[in-house]
């Protein structure tokens, strides 16, 4: 299934949602007040604590990352997993890319298929080390595991071959991606259909862009087919916009933390809702002469989703690889 199909089939469900509906008019009365226009041209270079150094090792560390960026809250009672870096002590995502640029610094080749074939847990663990602990270890041992297995039978050991498959296509690569990967195949099924996601294997290749600035790595075409990355951070925030309402069921249910099952109607249509909401942003600001896409949409609302003031309301609490 290609890319082109992730808004259609978000779209069915958001047509058919019980659990989850979208404001339009806050959209609008949002674009009125000019609070969208804070969006910034899309940022070129390396992310904050992210490794990098010019070269195809740079890229091979992104898809190592991507591999892993998923699910970073704690149970509760538990303390948060943290990182201490470089005098910052640092949590989730951001945790992440320094725990995994700390291991380049210290000379542990993260980045190549044959040590993610035979990474353990105790080395993972000794990567992560902090404060508390980074939840479904397990489960990102396993999926590095595989993704070296997978370049070592398929693409002779190289990240690198694996994407110049695509030959320089967005919707290409995450398809490649979704289709070599299992740990990357981000679909669910909802009213007897399936609905694609692909929020990982979107990030890598936003990811790639913005770090190469667009160019050698990063070069690629059809970067309008690219959607939203469906997480649990940004319906955080479009919910406290306003955008996304929740049925009250629904919402006294996150509001309890209480666990919301992966691929369950909630969680497809909370998702779902999520990438069409940010389509339906791109193209109300689109129509006012503001030419910005969804990954660029969906930074924005994430970054907005770190300050304190987006978390008045909880995020739905799901335990999944995909996000």
């Amino acid at each position: 299934m290609s890319l082109f199909s992730v808004l259609p089939s978000c779209l069915e469900v958001v047509e058919q949602s019980r659990y989850v509906h979208i404001d339009t008019t806050a959209i609008s009365n949002l674009l009125e007040d000019n609070s969208a226009l804070t969006i910034s041209p899309l940022p070129f270079g390396p992310a904050p604590y992210h490794f990098f150094d010019s070269s195809a090792t740079t890229a091979e560390w992104l898809f190592v990352l991507n591999t892993v960026n998923h699910c970073f809250w704690p149970d509760e009672g538990l303390p948060p997993w943290t990182v201490d870096y470089k005098g910052e002590t640092l949590s989730g995502y951001w945790a992440l890319a320094a725990s995994l640029t700390r291991a380049m610094e210290e000379g542990f080749p993260i980045h190549r298929a044959t040590t993610l074939a035979q990474l353990d847990s105790k080395t993972l663990i000794y990567i992560f080390r902090g404060r508390g602990k980074i939840p479904l270890l397990e489960e990102r041992v396993r999926n590095l595991r595989q993704a070296g297995q997978v370049l070592l039978d398929r693409f002779q050991g190289s990240f690198i071959q694996f994407l110049e498959e695509a030959a320089g296509s967005a919707t290409k690569l995450v398809a490649l991606l979704a289709e070599e990967f299992p740990s990357f195949n981000d679909l669910a099924v909802y009213g007897g259909k399936k609905v694609y996601f692909y929020k990982r294997a979107q990030l890598l290749v936003h990811d790639l862009r913005c770090t190469f600035s667009g160019q050698s790595w990063g070069s690629f075409t059809e970067l309008e087919n690219l959607t939203a990355f469906a997480d649990y951070k940004v319906p955080q925030v479009l919910r406290h916009l306003s955008i996304l309402h929740y049925e009250p069921k629904l919402a006294v249910l996150i509001q309890k933390l209480v666990h919301i099952a992966a691929g369950s109607p909630e969680e497809v249509e909370i998702r779902a809702a999520t990438v069409w909401a940010v389509e339906l942003l791109r193209q109300k600001l689109a129509d006012q002469g503001f030419s910005v896409d969804s990954p660029q949409i969906d930074s924005w609302l994430w970054y907005l989703g770190q300050e304190d003031t987006y978390r008045a309301v909880p995020y739905h609490r799901t335990r999944t690889i995909f996000y």
